[in-house]
């Protein structure tokens, strides 16, 4: 189930996203020739500040990827890393959390084809800033 709300630290974060029916329609250029935005996803990925790390993953194969990265750009999205070949199924998240509590991996499923609507609020009593 997809949380309504998560609240983060103000650190920097790494945002992990799945391009095919979580940013953009699943298998868009092969149905529709071309790929699309679901609706605010573009917005989402603008509004993610630039000191976080985004890190795209897809499990388009090698003769996808010049169209896959043609459309990324031309949109003007930026990415830190884009890992293709991504296995088709689980993407699974482990890390460990701070010593002050703050807990450092969240997982947000999403419907295919539907944008995330989890709202994402910086909290500015979560977390620690280490120097």
């Amino acid at each position: 189930m997809e949380p309504e709300e998560i609240r983060l630290s103000p650190m920097p974060k790494t945002w992990i996203l799945d391009l095919d029916g979580t940013l953009v329609v699943h298998d868009g250029p092969f149905i529709m020739g071309k790929d699309e935005f679901l609706p605010g996803a573009k917005e989402f990925l603008e509004s993610i500040p630039d000191r976080d790390m985004i890190i795209l993953l897809t499990a388009r194969l090698e003769y996808e990827k010049a169209h896959t990265l043609r459309f990324l750009k031309e949109n003007h999205v930026r990415y830190d890393h884009i890992i293709f070949g991504a296995g088709e199924g689980e993407r699974i998240m482990i890390n460990d959390n701070k010593p002050d509590g703050l807990v450092t991996a969240y997982a947000v499923s999403t419907k295919r084809d539907r944008f995330c609507r989890t709202r994402f609020v910086t909290d500015q009593n979560l977390g620690t800033i280490y120097d």
